[in-house]
């Protein structure tokens, strides 16, 4: 008897402490009493797409009851798959259908949508996956269980660990890391475009080898985006709290997708994190390489993803006329006129950027083949400085003046970690990112931009160059890397 009743004390303790923590729950978090119903009723969408949201450039797509997405919505903690109607015009790049994943959790409304990072594309050697050229992830498309078994403790499947090691801030169930939105529903955006989900251009690009018939590539990012957007809308519910984030390509996919996706899924509150995709200052009309080291790439990529042109009809559908209609301050002859105006429309958002200021990898994309002292330079230690140069120079004169300007950006630039090229200060682990000179570390810039509560913006830059190059990775690092 004294042993059931302490089974029975010791069920309602730990029930009295689930309660209570719940009484300290943030906004979107539901009831003790709510989210145990959700496990026997889950949930149904509150806010789907509406017939206006269905009309204009890029529309959202109406909920399709007789199309079998293969979600299933009281299957929690979990990834699934979600297929996707072919006629949102979803595609993967070699045109094989486009599909996502989705971790759904039964305690709180809060989303988080996580673009994927890996690199980009804009000719035949860099979307074809050439060995050499930095291309772009998933040239051939996306698997059907390319997140479904995320475990970063499975050394014996790089590409699963590759994908895990993505982020803590998805990935729940991390060793030694977690971050507060990897218990929130998790929408993974995969990345097989090559157009850091902006383009809508169907380009073809010639071998000039000759080797090789000429690949189709379609640079469909941004209809991908809106149908991720779609079913989330009609089928789940809407979130009090929502996150865009990404790493890299991704990070500046989630920068350049802000507009749309906050405005459609209109959620109490929005944060964007933007790991290492900068969008640096470069007008698009000047001609001066030397104070914009970015100008290059501006003009390639618009003109391979895009079908945009300056002077051009406003009302053309593209990605630079979309945003330039539903962003007031966003300026088509520079793209980095994108920080003030997100600002501007959203002024409640806390809005962050971080990357590490020796990163080698965004820099390479950003300069490499542009610049033929750095693309021909046979020393790798020689070119990886001068791409360190522009990368800081463009950080410091085209991005930094441009966040003082607003009131809801953050900025966080530590300068170096000896993981993956010193890129993305959020993937793998929260360590190594400290600016020591302030006595900050990362999660002191990311507890600051998800923040609800609100507060002065956390605006910090290393400028230490010595000593986070001596000591800055660990054998976890070397493992990884290792089999990566």
């Amino acid at each position: 008897m004294i042993r059931i009743l302490r089974g029975f004390m010791s069920a309602f303790i730990a029930i009295s402490l689930l309660v209570a923590s719940y009484a300290q729950a943030e906004p979107g978090d539901y009831s003790f009493w709510t989210t145990l119903k959700h496990l026997f009723d889950p949930p149904e969408a509150n806010a789907p797409v509406t017939p206006a949201q269905a009309q204009g450039m890029y529309p959202l797509a109406l909920d399709d009851p007789n199309f079998n997405d293969g979600f299933s919505p009281g299957k929690y903690d979990h990834w699934q798959k979600v297929n996707v109607p072919a006629d949102t015009g979803a595609m993967c790049g070699n045109g094989s259908p486009y599909k996502f994943f989705v971790y759904r959790v039964p305690d709180t409304s809060n989303t988080m949508f996580y673009f994927e990072g890996g690199g980009a594309c804009w000719d035949y050697e860099s979307c074809s996956g050439a060995t050499g050229i930095r291309g772009a992830r998933n040239p051939n498309g996306i698997p059907d269980n390319y997140v479904q078994n995320i475990n970063l403790l499975d050394f014996q499947n790089a590409a699963n660990l590759a994908t895990a090691a993505v982020s803590p801030l998805i990935y729940t169930h991390h060793p030694y890391n977690q971050f507060k939105t990897g218990e929130w529903n998790l929408v993974y955006v995969p990345y097989c475009t090559g157009d850091i989900y902006v383009g809508d251009k169907t380009e073809v690009y010639e071998d000039t080898t000759g080797e090789n018939p000429d690949l189709i590539w379609h640079h469909n990012g941004v209809r991908n985006v809106q149908a991720v957007i779609s079913w989330v809308k009609n089928n789940l519910q809407k979130p009090k709290q929502m996150v865009a984030a990404g790493c890299s390509a991704g990070s500046i996919g989630a920068l350049l997708n802000y507009s749309k996706l906050r405005a459609d899924m209109n959620v109490d509150y929005g944060y964007l994190i933007d790991d290492s995709g900068p969008l640096y200052r470069a007008p698009l009309d000047s001609g001066d390489n030397n104070s914009y080291p970015s100008l290059p790439l501006h003009q390639k990529v618009l003109n391979s993803w895009t079908t945009y042109s300056a002077g051009g009809d406003p009302g053309d559908v593209n990605p630079v006329n979309m945003l330039a209609s539903i962003t007031p301050g966003f300026d088509k002859n520079e793209l980095a006129s994108l920080y003030s105006a997100l600002s501007s429309k959203f002024p409640s958002d806390r809005l962050g950027i971080t990357h590490f200021l020796a990163d080698g990898n965004f820099s390479s994309y950003s300069y490499e083949r542009f610049y033929e002292d750095i693309y021909n330079d046979p020393d790798p230690q020689s070119r990886l400085n001068k791409l360190r140069n522009k990368w800081q120079q463009d950080t410091f004169d085209n991005l930094i003046p441009q966040l003082e300007q607003t009131s809801n950006w953050g900025y966080y630039f530590p300068m170096y970690r000896d993981f993956n090229e010193s890129h993305c200060t959020t993937i793998l682990d929260l360590e190594y990112g400290e600016i020591a000179e302030h006595g900050l570390v990362l999660r002191d810039f990311l507890n600051n931009i998800v923040n609800y509560q609100g507060g002065a913006m956390l605006r910090a830059y290393e400028s230490d160059q010595v000593s986070d190059f001596q000591n800055n990775h660990n054998w976890f690092y070397d493992l990884v890397g290792g089999l990566l």
